[in-house]
């Protein structure tokens, strides 16, 4: 499953974000490091369920609207120097191996100087903590390439020896391939076997980029002067109040007002009467919420799985004509696949021995075999015909 991770300086409302996308108990509170250990949660990006268009009832979805299961992790407050051990330091670095990409969240409000202590909306720039993030990691990398580089530079006089691949070895928790080492090297103009060890930052800013892809999140943006709003857009941010989707989820769970994640608006839930303080609280979110089109945490999540990741949605079926699984269950399952994925990769994420097994395929909406390097669009329904059972 697809891992995403919550990083960025303490206060910025990384938990406030973690609790409202997951629902899962996250401790929030106005201080640095409220947030030590990560937290773990399942979030979902949003997307149409194939089940109307066909015309049928699947019972995955709500009126059409389907949700895929992503990890969610919510890590310890990062402060700049957390490369040198202050703060939380490598813990946190640390806790970003297993992450495929990385929802950088910054208080677009201004209102938290460096580290996470409160000044007021618009006494910080929001723009240096987007900064920061990338160079911690980028020193972070570098730290690990340090302490092998004599070893490497050592092993590179052999002609046998591949230093792409031995930095891929090095690199093994970030899941960097000899390739993508190979590509960073030629993108840079560098020659890896001569290198000093000094030339090797912007290298490891390239790995970086290559093994977590990051998104930047601009939360408190019900807080946030115009000024700082457009200074943001421009670096193409995506705009989050967190804290107006957790209270509209929360409203939703106790059956208050209709939302769905992802709605661009909500409505009072029918035969409800407001205290004065509710109404005057969804009266400000529905503002917030016209403003930017929507909370934007349902959006942050489809953006970093659907854009930066450039996944799509399958759905593997076992009775082509009624796409269902032998139970007669309609579309039970959805996949997030690597766009350019086949028929052959799609048996291996069902199963192992499926894939091992796999003899052919068929698109269930057309009821036509595909080839095993055919290319899978969004939204495709496949029966995997396999050897396994």
């Amino acid at each position: 499953m697809i891992t995403l991770a919550l990083a960025g300086k303490p206060n910025c409302g990384k938990s406030t974000f973690f609790k409202a996308a997951t629902m899962a108990n996250a401790e929030i509170a106005n201080y640095p490091f409220t947030t030590i250990n990560p937290n773990f949660g399942v979030a979902y990006v949003r997307t149409t369920c194939p089940c109307r268009g066909l015309d049928l009832t699947c019972g995955h979805c709500v009126d059409g609207v389907r949700f895929v299961a992503v990890n969610l992790i919510d890590v310890a407050g990062l402060v700049p120097d957390a490369h040198k051990g202050k703060g939380l330091g490598n813990q946190f670095l640390d806790n970003l191996r297993q992450a495929d990409a990385i929802l950088h969240v910054v208080d677009a409000s201004g209102g938290t100087d460096s580290e996470g202590n409160p000044v007021g909306a618009g006494n910080h720039d929001p723009a240096e903590d987007i900064k920061f993030l990338g160079f911690e990691m980028t020193m972070w990398v570098y730290g690990i390439l340090e302490k092998h580089w004599s070893r490497l530079s050592r092993q590179a006089s052999v002609k046998s020896f591949s230093i792409h691949q031995g930095i891929a070895e090095v690199f093994t928790g970030l899941g960097i391939t000899p390739e993508e080492v190979r590509d960073a090297e030629l993108l840079l103009k560098l020659d890896l076997v001569h290198a000093q060890m000094e030339e090797l930052v912007p290298f490891c800013a390239e790995m970086v980029k290559i093994s977590k892809p990051m998104l930047v999140v601009g939360n408190k943006i019900d807080e946030t002067p115009e000024a700082l709003r457009e200074k943001l857009a421009v670096q193409k941010v995506s705009f989050v109040s967190a804290a107006s989707e957790l209270a509209l989820r929360n409203a939703a769970a106790v059956n208050i007002v209709k939302y769905l994640p992802g709605d661009k608006a909500f409505k009072v839930a029918d035969g409800v009467t407001l205290s004065a303080p509710q109404k005057a609280g969804l009266v400000k979110i529905a503002e917030v919420m016209k403003k930017n089109n929507g909370t934007g945490v349902q959006d942050t999540i489809n953006r970093a799985v659907f854009e930066l990741l450039d996944r799509i949605v399958v759905y593997p079926v076992e009775d082509e004509n009624k796409f269902c699984n032998k139970q007669g269950d309609v579309l039970p399952d959805a996949f997030l696949m690597k766009r350019g994925s086949t028929p052959h990769d799609l048996a291996f994420q069902v199963h192992t021995d499926i894939g091992k097994g796999f003899l052919y395929a068929i698109d269930a909406r057309t009821k036509m075999r595909i080839k095993e390097n055919h290319l899978l669009k969004d939204g495709d329904i496949i029966k995997i015909v396999s050897a396994a059972k």
